[in-house]
C-alpha cells in the first residue's frame, strides 16, 4: 500500500472526473480512463482488476448482477453485487464505444490511466493522488455512511485485519485526534 496516496474527497473526485470528460487547454477529454476510473471508485476493486474487467463478468442472477473476479494482488476471490445502476453505466459505455461482451472494456495500461490522471491533478492543483486513491475515496465513503463500521469497509476490501483497515483509511490518526481534541478541558 502506498502510504503516500491520500483518499480522495468526493469534491475532488467530481472534479477530477469531470475535468478528465471534458479536457482542458493542452488535454483532450479521456471518457475512457474517467470510466475506469469511476468504476474503481465505486467498486472498491483495484485498478488492476478494473482493467481485467469485460462485459461478460457481470452476470444478471435473479433480480441483481453479480462480479466475480479473482484480485490480481492477492489472488483472493471475490463475488458481489454491483448495483443496477452501476451494471447500466457499464452497459451504456460498452454500447457507445462498440465493446463487444467478450472484449476488455478499458483495452489500456495502468501507466496510461497514472499517467493521464497525473495531468489531471497537476491542472488541478492537487498532490499525493493517484488511481489507488479512488480505491481509498470508496472505503472511506462506505465507513463513514454505515456507521464507522470498520469490519464492513475489511470485509469488502479484503483486508486481513481491521487495523489494516483502519491504516489505509487513515482512521487511528483521525481518531486520536478527534480524542485529544475532545480532551481538552481547560480550567
Amino acid at each position: 500500500m502506498n502510504k503516500k496516496t491520500k483518499a480522495l474527497t468526493t469534491g475532488q473526485y467530481k472534479e477530477i472526473i469531470q475535468t478528465m470528460r471534458e479536457g482542458f487547454s493542452g488535454c483532450r477529454p479521456n471518457e475512457r480512463i474517467a470510466t475506469a476510473l469511476v468504476l474503481e471508485g465505486n467498486l472498491g476493486l483495484r485498478i488492476s482488476d478494473i482493467l481485467k474487467l469485460r462485459p461478460c463478468d457481470i452476470v444478471r442472477d435473479g433480480d441483481r448482477y453479480r462480479l466475480e473476479v479473482t484480485e490480481q494482488k492477492t489472488g483472493k476471490r471475490r463475488v458481489f453485487t454491483v448495483p443496477l445502476v452501476i451494471q447500466q453505466y457499464i452497459e451504456n459505455y460498452c454500447l457507445r464505444n462498440g465493446i463487444g461482451r467478450d472484449a476488455l472494456i478499458f483495452p489500456i495500461t495502468e501507466r496510461a490511466i497514472q499517467k493521464q490522471l497525473h495531468i489531471v491533478c497537476d491542472y488541478l492543483g492537487y498532490e499525493g493522488i493517484s488511481t489507488h486513491s479512488f480505491r481509498k475515496w470508496y472505503a472511506t465513503e462506505i465507513y463513514k455512511a454505515n456507521d464507522y463500521d470498520i469490519a464492513l469497509v475489511q470485509r469488502l476490501l479484503q483486508h486481513s485485519s481491521a487495523a489494516v483497515t483502519q491504516r489505509y483509511i487513515g482512521i487511528e490518526p483521525q481518531r486520536i485526534e478527534t480524542a485529544i481534541q475532545n480532551h481538552a478541558q481547560l480550567i
